[in-house]
């Protein structure tokens, strides 16, 4: 399988997530699980079964996040050399040339891609248009309310 970026900050995320996991969420699943058993009949027991389904996303969502550490490229933009350029990792700020705002996005990895925090995935529509593009470029995207024109009006290494 082929190399993810991923950026150290989401890198360390994963980390620390993955290590509450197997520190603290497994041996208190087990102790629910042992506390479950304890109360009898495990056919008609709501709290056993509410433990092993917990248990079950836990295991889960650990290998999800071990596959993903272990096909990481970690990216740390602020070792890279600054330029104009738009790659992987950077911040960028856009004006919107229809509504003369200004918006910033930080591309970043899959998993890290978060809206509310103006993290757009490298590979949604808006970070595949800006890729390789420079300061001062003019950009269309083709976004799902249509089109949208961008000028970049800087690019930070941060």
């Amino acid at each position: 399988m082929s190399k993810v970026p991923m950026t150290v900050a989401g890198a360390n995320a994963l980390r620390e997530e993955l290590e509450h996991l197997k520190k603290v969420a497994r041996p208190r699943i087990v102790t629910d699980i042992a506390v479950a058993r304890e109360h009898g009949d495990l056919k008609e027991n709501a709290e056993y079964h509410a433990a092993r389904e917990q248990q079950s996303f836990c295991e889960g969502r650990v290998k999800d996040i071990e596959g993903k550490l272990s096909h990481a490229q970690e990216i740390d933009i602020t070792k890279i050399p600054a330029s104009e350029k738009v790659i992987f990792g950077v911040t960028v700020d856009l004006l919107n040339l229809d509504t003369d705002k200004t918006v910033t996005y930080k591309i970043v990895g899959d998993d890290e891609a978060d809206v509310k925090e103006n993290k757009i995935s490298v590979n949604s529509p808006i970070a595949r248009g800006l890729i390789g593009k420079f300061i001062g470029d003019e950009v269309n995207i083709k976004t799902p309310g249509g089109d949208v024109g961008f000028e970049i009006d800087d690019v930070r290494h941060i």
